[in-house]
C-alpha cells in the first residue's frame, strides 16, 4: 500500500521560564502544538493508520500535544511533574487508565555521591530508547519516524544513571513496569529491565545503545520481549548533521511461537540560515509476523518511506514547519514483498 503524507507545521510553541541569571528552584516550561490534517483522497477515514500516534486525526483542527511542567532542582535533588493533553496522550497511552493518560512526567531523583554524577530517578520518566521524543519542536522532522512511533516514549520505574567526569560517557540501568507502561498490568507481576550506553567521543559524534528485556502484554497475550536500539548522530559542521538508527526486536510467546521485527531510519539536516533548516528522512519497517503493527493481511507488514521538511524559527518560542512524507507499504508474500494496490494521500496543516 502506498501512503503519501504531506505535512505543514506552522508552529510548535516551546516556552521556558527558567532562563534567568539566577534561576528559581521551581522552573516552569510549557509546549503546545495544534494541527489540521486534510486527506487528499475523498473517502479517507477520520483516523490515520494505527501505527501513527502523532498528528493522527483527519479533517479537523486538533491538538497534537500540549503540556505544562514544573521542575524543582537542587544540587543533589530534583523532581519533575507535568500534565499533558492532545492526540498523542490519547493514542500513545490508550491502554492506560484515564487518570494516567494526563501524565507527562512524574519523577524524583537524588544524587548519590557529592563528587560523582550518579543519580537515581524514580517515577514516570522519558524513554531511554531512541533519538526522537514526542515534542516535535525538539526533533529534526515534523513527524516521528515509524522507529520512534513503535517504541516507548515513556516508561515507569527506577533508573540509575552515571555520567563520567569528562561528560563523554552516560550509562544507565533501569527496572521497569513494562514496555511503555505507567501502571503495570495486573496479570504481569514480573518486571522488565533496560540499559542505555551513550558515548560522545567528540563534540560532533554521539553513539548510543539502548535495550529492553522483559515480559510484555499485548491484546491480552503475554510474551517475553527482547529489543535493541542503536543510533549514531554526527554533526559534520555547524550546517550539516546526520542521524542513523536501527531497531531489532523479538517477542517469544511460547517455546515454538515467536516473531521478530526490524526497522531503520536515516536523517540529514542542513541549516540554510540561523533561522531556516531543511531535513530529509528515509525509513524502513519490516514486521512479517505483525508483532508490532497489524496490517490486516496474512502476509505481514513491510513499509519504506521518505520525508522532507523546511523549518522556520520565527523566534526562540515560535517555529513554522512544512513536511512532505511518502510511505510505501508492501505486503510480504513468503520472503518476497509485493506491492499493494491501495493508495492513501494526506495533507497535514499544523501550527
Amino acid at each position: 500500500m502506498k501512503i503519501v503524507l504531506l505535512a505543514l507545521t506552522l508552529f510548535g510553541v516551546h516556552v521556558g521560564y527558567c532562563q534567568q541569571a539566577k534561576p528559581p528552584k521551581i522552573q516552569w516550561s510549557a509546549y503546545a502544538e495544534v494541527y489540521f490534517s486534510g486527506p487528499l483522497q475523498r473517502a479517507a477515514p477520520p483516523e490515520k493508520p494505527s501505527f501513527i500516534y502523532n498528528h493522527a486525526r483527519n479533517n479537523e483542527l486538533n491538538l497534537n500535544l500540549a503540556y505544562v511542567k514544573a521542575s524543582y532542582v537542587l544540587p543533589r535533588f530534583r523532581a519533575n511533574v507535568g500534565l499533558m493533553a492532545g492526540n498523542y496522550a490519547q493514542n500513545n497511552l490508550s491502554a492506560e487508565p484515564s487518570w494516567a493518560r494526563a501524565i507527562w512526567e512524574a519523577n524524583v531523583g537524588m544524587k548519590l555521591f557529592k563528587e560523582k554524577q550518579i543519580w537515581i530517578d524514580v517515577g514516570v520518566l522519558p524513554s531511554h530508547i531512541g533519538f526522537e521524543s514526542a515534542v516535535s519542536a525538539d526533533c529534526w522532522t515534523l513527524t516521528r519516524s515509524l522507529l520512534a512511533e513503535n517504541s516507548p516514549y515513556v516508561e515507569t520505574g527506577v533508573k540509575i544513571g552515571y555520567t563520567s567526569k569528562n561528560q563523554q560517557w552516560y550509562i544507565a540501568g533501569l527496572y521497569l513496569n513494562g514496555w511503555q507502561k505507567i501502571r503495570s498490568p495486573f496479570s504481569i507481576q514480573r518486571p522488565a529491565f533496560g540499559t542505555q550506553i551513550n558515548y560522545k567521543p567528540t563534540g560532533k559524534l554521539t553513539l548510543n545503545y539502548s535495550n529492553f528485556i522483559g515480559v510484555n502484554q499485548q491484546l491480552g497475550i503475554a510474551s517475553t520481549r527482547h529489543f535493541h536500539n542503536v543510533y549514531a548522530q554526527y554533526q559534520l559542521n555547524p550546517k550539516w548533521g546526520f542521524i542513523a538508527g536501527v531497531d531489532v526486536g523479538s517477542d517469544k510467546f511460547s517455546a515454538t511461537q515467536y516473531g521478530t521485527w526490524h526497522t531503520a531510519a536515516f536523517l540529514v539536516q542542513h541549516k540554510l540560515t540561523p533561522k531556516i533548516n531543511i531535513a530529509g528522512r528515509y525509513e524502513y519497517y519490516h514486521d512479517p509476523k505483525q508483532v508490532m503493527i497489524f496490517s490486516g493481511t496474512p502476509n505481514g507488514f513491510s513499509t519504506q518511506g521518505f520525508s522532507s521538511n523546511v523549518d522556520v524559527a520565527v523566534n526562540p518560542q515560535f517555529k513554522m514547519r512544512l513536511e512532505g512524507r511518502l510511505l510505501r507499504q508492501r505486503e510480504t508474500l513468503g520472503n518476497q514483498p509485493r506491492n499493494s494496490p491501495s493508495i492513501t494521500t494526506n495533507l497535514t496543516f499544523t501550527w
